[in-house]
């Protein structure tokens, strides 16, 4: 059943998430450096479900379309109202506070109390 659920979310983006708050506050964390971990976008570039657009070397900001793109394949991996219930959420997250037993990436989060596991629930739990 939860391959299914995982397929689905694959197939269409979620609908009533804001693109705007995304480009403002969700994919500056997918570019964030991390100590001990890679950025969001080195792994999800190439090679994995989650697709994100590569930053050209020397450039730090997306344009409207690469963050149109972002926004596309990170509502795919949400489950609108529902953070514990969208893999963006809980791959990254500590299995002890409700993530997923394995992310090849590594936890990110340890608690739902994380101030950047806060601001990706807010968006997926706010509608436009």
């Amino acid at each position: 059943m939860w391959l299914i659920y995982f397929f689905a979310l694959l197939v269409q983006p979620a609908a009533g998430l804001d693109f705007e708050a995304f480009k403002a506050t969700v994919q500056p964390l997918l570019t964030e450096k991390r100590p001990g971990h890679a950025r969001c976008i080195t792994c999800h570039s190439s090679g994995t479900a989650f697709r994100l657009i590569r930053l050209p070397r020397g450039r730090e900001v997306y344009t409207d379309a690469e963050s149109r793109k972002n926004f596309e394949a990170a509502s795919r991996m949400v489950l609108a109202g529902v953070p514990l219930k969208s893999r963006l959420l809980t791959m990254p997250l500590a299995h002890e506070a409700g993530g997923t037993e394995f992310h090849p990436g590594g936890k990110h989060w340890d608690s739902q109390s994380d101030p950047e596991w806060k601001a990706l629930a807010a968006w997926v739990t706010a509608t436009k």
